[in-house]
């Protein structure tokens, strides 16, 4: 990867990038409210098995198949059907929405609307962008963005929030790489707690996240 395709993604995966991350919680809000998650050590292993066993390694696997494919659609459907509650459809096609969005209007792509580790898995082809570190920095920036809602959510200060970014960088790294080795075949997940968490947000009766 050059300086140029550095810059351009470590730009797409910015927190100041207009995806609307900061809007959503994946669930975790609701998690935390029905008492699953207490302190700095639960929201580490939650965002674990999150990002081994859940939508992490299968939205990186997505990212990766939408970089090698000629034809996007199907990835991109397939996408949008894996989402397991109404708002977490909402929560990648949205955010999958505004990142197309605004990477049309600056680089020109051809970069429809999609869920959005396709919309980065396909702008990265467009862009030769090497997949790999696309993957792993895509894992890095949404397990960030989980962590900075727990912020507003549970006792964490800045300090224990990097802290546990950090400490799951060697994850990241590993997911993002056997990804490039993977197929859509080998998307499944059980994190069966999160995805109840995320259907039951709906009806949780303070919120202030969407999902």
């Amino acid at each position: 990867m050059h300086d140029a395709q550095f810059l351009t993604l470590a730009q797409w995966l910015s927190p100041a990038y207009p995806v609307g991350a900061f809007a959503w919680s994946h669930g975790l809000e609701r998690t935390i409210g029905r008492g699953d998650l207490h302190d700095a050590q639960g929201l580490a292993d939650w965002l674990s098995d999150v990002l081994d066993h859940g939508a992490g390694r299968s939205d990186a696997i997505l990212l990766c198949a939408a970089h090698g494919a000629d034809d996007v659609a199907p990835v991109a459907d397939l996408a949008a059907v894996l989402a397991p509650s109404r708002e977490r459809r909402m929560e990648t096609l949205q955010q999958g929405a505004a990142f197309a969005a605004t990477t049309r209007a600056v680089w020109g792509l051809d970069l429809p609307d999609m869920a959005y580790p396709v919309a980065v898995g396909r702008a990265a082809r467009l862009m030769d962008l090497p997949v790999q570190p696309v993957a792993q920095l895509w894992l890095q920036s949404f397990a960030s963005n989980l962590v900075q809602a727990a912020q507003r959510l549970m006792p964490l200060g800045q300090t224990q929030a990097q802290q546990i970014v950090a400490g799951l960088a060697p994850l990241c790294i590993r997911i993002g790489a056997e990804a490039t080795r993977a197929s859509l075949d080998d998307i499944g997940s059980a994190t069966f707690a999160v995805d109840t968490a995320a259907m039951q947000h709906n009806t949780q009766y303070s919120r202030i996240f969407r999902s």
